[in-house]
């Protein structure tokens, strides 16, 4: 074999490919548990970290498709992403706004339920895009969209426990509200490292 590194950047990319899809694969189950609960439970927080889990989801599959291609096509994944993940960020705040104005009534239980089984999963993807974190800009991405993922279930669990002992709706909403924040920041943030290195 020659010493071109030819042999390490397959294996690298397959190494890469194999730990998108395990991501891609948790967090659309966590979608589809996050936003029936979410949607049967009437809370805000569940419900945006259920986009929150759709917008990783349809990130790992952009991210997939960047794998072995130019660099050009990287940085275009990764601005698509941000684009992606702001836009969806914008959709949360509406249903936010529109849960401040009619109502909502939580269900603080499955709140902490399912927040937990949703840290559970995204301790796991944090572990599994560990090693990629100083990775190319596509890696680099899905990396923040992890750590992101994981502030925000405590945030759920913290609203579910604080809307039990308050007896109102009102951490549920909070919550819903900083989380949409942490998806646009974590958008606005790949926008800058795709811009920044492809100039």
């Amino acid at each position: 074999m020659s010493d071109c590194g030819c042999g390490d950047t397959e294996t690298d990319h397959q190494m890469e490919r194999k730990t998108l899809w395990l991501l891609l694969v948790i967090n659309a189950v966590m979608f589809l548990l996050e936003s029936t609960t979410g949607f049967l439970a009437r809370s805000t927080a569940l419900v945006a970290d259920s986009l929150d889990m759709f917008a990783d989801a349809t990130i790992y599959g952009i991210a997939l498709y960047a794998v072995g291609r130019s660099q050009t096509a990287k940085h275009r994944a990764a601005f698509v992403s941000g684009m992606f993940q702001i836009g969806l960020a914008l959709l949360v705040l509406v249903d936010v706004v529109r849960r401040f104005v009619v109502g909502s009534e939580p269900e603080p239980a499955w709140m902490v339920g399912i927040g937990l089984v949703a840290l559970a999963a995204n301790i796991a993807c944090l572990s599994l895009i560990a090693k990629h974190r100083r990775g190319e800009i596509h890696m680099r991405a899905s990396w923040i969209f992890s750590k992101n993922d994981v502030i925000a279930n405590l945030g759920v669990i913290s609203a579910g426990v604080l809307v039990s002992l308050l007896r109102t709706r009102l951490p549920d909403l909070v919550i819903g509200l900083l989380v949409t924040g942490l998806v646009f920041r974590g958008g606005v943030a790949i926008l800058q490292q795709s811009v920044v290195k492809a100039r």
